[in-house]
């Protein structure tokens, strides 16, 4: 199992009339991989919020699982999300999944009613408890309501079923204060793209991207460059890709990613309501800053 350099969120596509696309689902794991090894991701994570989780059905999810370990065929692993605000659910879901060539869960950390931190300890420990694969942990407060410190994921650390967090929290001090404390084998993994090589200065594994749906390949190289301690071209390549990164937030998450993979021509730009499709003047703004992906 390797989870280390650039794991790619990736999107679910649709079709104009809001069904799951899985011709596009195909084109975006070859296209994310890439047909040049050792050039794409390493490594794929599905139902993730970029796969907007929220809004697919359990048949759905299962279906979407399967399709992606069917075209990866191996070639990098696959990460699934499962997560919920509802222990036992989330534990039911973790029971009726086919983990069959799944490396490793990502899950995120109880959103709406806000547990305390003892709380959330007690959740992510029966969530370890019961997956039959490792579990990573999901810190995202923007999307979640309340935030994993740094003590709380620490503690989590010791679990034996528990082997690294992304940290979507955007805290340096926080995410340093994990680097810092983490037993041996336990990763932290960044979550915002921007703060990827950064985080990997300090000891961070690589990165769970969002940029990577459309940028496989440079964002991808500037992770390598970041982990092999090559910071001037790491630099270099974030810059390249920064002007992107705002624009793919501001109607939401993946609204934006979706508008790039379709200039990209891998797949129709349609969300899920509540999510609307990016409007006109958004996309236009995208096309403007989207760069070629050779690295």
């Amino acid at each position: 199992m390797n989870l280390t350099g650039t794991g790619v969120a990736l999107v679910t596509p649709f079709t104009p009339q809001g069904d799951v696309d899985f011709a596009a689902l195909d084109r975006l794991v070859d296209f994310v991989i890439t047909d040049q090894p050792g050039q794409g991701v390493e490594y794929l994570v599905v139902h993730g919020s970029t796969g907007e989780a929220a809004t697919t059905t359990a048949a759905e999810k299962a279906a979407i699982l399967r399709a992606v370990v069917v075209r990866a065929a191996g070639r990098v692993p696959v990460v699934v999300g499962v997560g919920g605000n509802d222990t036992r659910t989330v534990l039911a879901q973790l029971a009726e999944t086919d983990l069959t060539g799944i490396s490793a869960v990502l899950s995120v950390s109880p959103a709406y009613n806000k547990p305390s931190q003892a709380g959330i300890v007690a959740h992510y420990s029966a969530v370890a408890d019961a997956a039959p694969v490792p579990v990573i942990l999901y810190n995202v407060p923007g999307r979640t309501g309340s935030n994993l410190t740094a003590a709380t994921t620490l503690e989590l650390a010791r679990h034996p079923n528990i082997i690294g967090t992304k940290e979507a929290s955007g805290n340096m001090s926080q995410c340093l204060a994990i680097l810092a404390g983490a037993p041996a084998g336990f990763v932290l993994t960044s979550g915002e793209d921007t703060l990827t090589p950064a985080l990997v200065a300090h000891g961070a594994v690589g990165v769970i991207s969002v940029q990577a749906n459309c940028y496989p390949r440079r964002f991808s190289a500037m992770t390598r460059a970041a982990l092999a301690g090559d910071f001037r071209r790491a630099t270099e390549l974030l810059f390249s890709v920064l002007p992107l990164d705002p624009l793919l937030y501001e109607e939401a998450n993946p609204v934006g990613v979706k508008a790039a993979l379709a200039l990209r021509g891998v797949c129709d730009p349609m969300a899920r309501l509540p999510l609307l499709p990016a409007s006109e003047e958004l996309t236009r703004r995208i096309g403007a800053v989207l760069v070629p992906d050779g690295a």
